[in-house]
């Protein structure tokens, strides 16, 4: 596959709707030849994905012939600089998470992951699902986006009017892919008129 080379990370944040909405573009995107794809999820992803969303999360995977390596899988071509992979989305991210991250703590495979975006300057973005802040996550946060992260907090936009909790989310997730470099039609685009 000639496709950028694209990690998801999936943590325990509440939020895994946005993880859902995020993988089914990317599957798109992947039947168009556009991206090559990965997923890493935090030891607690699946137990939140099935609070909020339903079902297993390893069998939505498979279903969709997603990669999934482990969380200490270290042999996964991510895991290190050299393997080319170009950008990396974790989506939710939760404060742990950032935390980690932003200390240089790369105790499983999503945080070697992201450490190994940081560090060879690839697109690395987060999508933060807390609130509220306390003074440590927005410190936090700011180590990581002067470290060169994307922090894109899960606030859905209201300008283009969605109408359900899927289209709300869808716009936050097209902001994501825009930072990817990825074609979609998630959202409506400020400025556009009714498509």
């Amino acid at each position: 596959m000639k496709g950028k080379k694209l990690v998801v990370g999936i943590t325990g944040a509440s939020g895994a709707p946005y993880a859902r909405v995020l993988l089914e573009a990317l599957c798109e995107a992947r039947a168009r030849g556009e991206v090559e794809l990965g997923v890493v999820l935090s030891r607690t992803a699946s137990e939140v994905w099935r609070l909020e969303v339903g079902g297993e999360l390893g069998e939505w995977l498979r279903a969709r012939e997603l990669p999934v390596f482990a969380g200490r899988d270290y042999a996964a071509p991510f895991a290190s600089g050299s393997a080319g992979w170009g950008a990396m989305v974790i989506a939710p991210c939760s404060m742990s998470t950032c935390a980690k991250i932003a200390h240089g703590l790369s105790d499983d495979l999503l945080t070697r992951a992201a450490d190994v975006m940081l560090k060879e300057r690839r697109a690395l973005v987060l999508v933060p699902r807390e609130t509220p802040l306390s003074t440590i996550h927005l410190e936090n946060l700011l180590a990581l986006a002067r470290a060169g992260a994307i922090v894109l907090p899960a606030m859905p936009s209201f300008y283009g009017e969605a109408r359900s909790v899927d289209a709300l989310v869808g716009t936050v997730v097209a902001r994501a892919l825009d930072h990817l470099g990825i074609e979609h039609r998630l959202a409506k685009r400020w400025g556009e008129g009714d498509s």
